[in-house]
């Protein structure tokens, strides 16, 4: 029992004082950033330097997961909101009324990436009521990823400050 006792003196098992936490936290929000509606954003760079096939990717697969999207949400699209609200709502009470690190890690990772989730699908709303196509394409996409991105942005200051909170005030109590 003393190698299991060692190992957690030696790793902080609370969330804002890991490592990892803050690694999944980079990871997480570089790959939300990266893919736009699901479609990589090196291939919006692309189409807009290259134009012609380049162009006509991007809009096949904007046009796939735009679709995707939409199918997904009008037919399972309640049975995901009651889920996702429900889930959220179990860690924001385990978290912030029962005090639970883990859960508040959790909550902050996960409610961000579920604004941008209604970001996306609301997005993706207007790219089949629109119609963009080429630089008006481009010019939308480079607009949701820069919602997308500030999102981010604040999400990471919001969970940063609140864990700075947490191992302060985990410190000032030992």
């Amino acid at each position: 029992m003393q190698w299991y006792q060692t190992v957690f003196e030696l790793i902080d098992m609370r969330s804002f004082s890991n490592l990892w936490f803050w690694i999944v936290l980079a990871v997480l929000w570089s790959t939300v950033s990266h893919y736009v509606l699901g479609v990589p954003f090196d291939m919006v760079t692309r189409a807009r330097r290259i134009g012609g096939q380049a162009q006509t990717d991007l809009e096949d697969m904007v046009r796939i997961n735009v679709n995707r999207r939409l199918y997904i949400a009008r037919v399972s699209g309640l049975w995901m909101v009651a889920l996702v609200t429900g889930g959220l709502t179990a860690l924001a009470l385990l978290g912030f009324v029962y005090r639970v690190q883990f859960a508040q890690a959790l909550f902050l990772l996960f409610a961000p990436v579920a604004l941008v989730g209604v970001l996306s699908l609301r997005a993706a709303a207007r790219i089949e009521d629109q119609g963009p196509q080429g630089e008006a394409l481009c010019r939308f996409l480079v607009r949701h990823r820069l919602q997308i991105q500030l999102v981010g942005i604040v999400a990471i200051f919001v969970t940063a400050m609140w864990g700075m909170w947490q191992n302060m005030n985990v410190s000032a109590f030992r």
